[in-house]
């Protein structure tokens, strides 16, 4: 059976990664969690926080991209000079012609506003994201 590949890309502190981390670990011990910084801090983070593989930088989430059922991250990975500069346009463009699933939470910072969603906790966006990759999982069992 397939093992299915999910990509946490963070920034920053890697707080949001620590915690997608550390959530898709544990409810989905079976997936590979890859958790790619952009930075050596937000790397650290999702490592501490369980990480089957890591890696840190540019390069190393444009090839992650190409080798990921599904995608995990804030909304900013995906649009280019967010997370205070750290997501170069080739990072979002990486994410955005991946073949994976993108599974983005809408957070409203670092100049990215979405509108029509709540500004709801963290917490509360996490699990949605396990909702969503439940709901992939199960659309694409083997």
């Amino acid at each position: 059976m397939k093992k299915f590949v999910v990509m946490v890309i963070d920034g920053q502190g890697g707080g949001i990664g620590k915690q997608l981390t550390q959530s898709i670990k544990d409810r989905f011990p079976e997936l590979i969690v890859r958790s790619v910084g952009t930075n050596v801090i937000a790397t650290q983070a999702m490592i501490k926080a369980g990480a089957d593989e890591a890696a840190t930088g540019e390069n190393a989430i444009i090839v992650g991209c190409k080798k990921a059922d599904i995608i995990v991250g804030p909304i900013g990975i995906a649009i280019a000079d967010s997370l205070l500069g750290e997501i170069t346009p080739s990072i979002s463009t990486a994410v955005g012609q991946s073949n994976a699933i993108r599974i983005l939470l809408p957070i409203n910072q670092c100049d990215n506003q979405v509108v029509g969603v709540e500004n709801y906790s963290l917490s509360f966006l996490i699990r949605c994201c396990m909702d969503q990759i439940q709901k992939w999982l199960s659309d694409n069992k083997e």
